[in-house]
């Protein structure tokens, strides 16, 4: 006996078991279990290259869209700032086209009144000479036969017509 330990066949038979033992769970369960870590960190792993992947996407997408924007902004102005002006030149146009109608009206109604005023003028002369004739043929007590009164009359506008006739 050397010490606690004897060297004996239990003993090497224990080391053989322990041995074995090793053996068999380092192929029936380290084995297996470094597989799966090893396969799970391959997975985290690939996740993570996947999820850096996507975010570099969705970085590149977010940068496109944002560029996107600024160019719809900018046209979006561009469409304003060119239906403003259009709005303004139709603006001018209608306040041109209103204001030559006005002046146009006015003409009319100008040209109008003075075609009124010399039909009543017309009309003025014919009355009074009339009103002339018929005192004229009470001055004279003489009765005028309708030839003799259209002739008077005539006489009597063309004269009156040579003359300014005044408001």
């Amino acid at each position: 006996m050397l010490g606690l330990v004897e060297f004996n066949i239990a003993f090497f038979m224990q080391i053989a078991n322990t041995l074995i033992l090793f053996i068999a769970l380092k192929h029936l369960l380290f084995k297996p279990v470094t597989e799966f870590m090893d396969k799970r960190t391959q997975g985290i792993e690939s996740a993570i290259e996947e999820a850096e992947l996507k975010n570099k996407e969705s970085d590149r997408l977010k940068a496109e869209y944002e560029e996107k924007m600024k160019e719809i902004k900018k046209e979006r102005n561009q469409i304003v700032a060119e239906a403003t002006r259009k709005a303004e030149f139709r603006s001018e146009e209608i306040l041109t086209a209103a204001d030559q109608e006005a002046k146009n009206i006015l003409e009319k109604a100008r040209v109008e009144i003075a075609r009124e005023k010399q039909k009543m003028m017309n009309e003025l002369k014919g009355e009074i000479s009339t009103l002339a004739l018929l005192a004229a043929g009470k001055v004279i007590e003489k009765d005028l036969n309708p030839q003799m009164h259209q002739q008077m009359i005539q006489q009597f506008i063309d004269k009156a017509g040579e003359q300014k006739w005044q408001n």
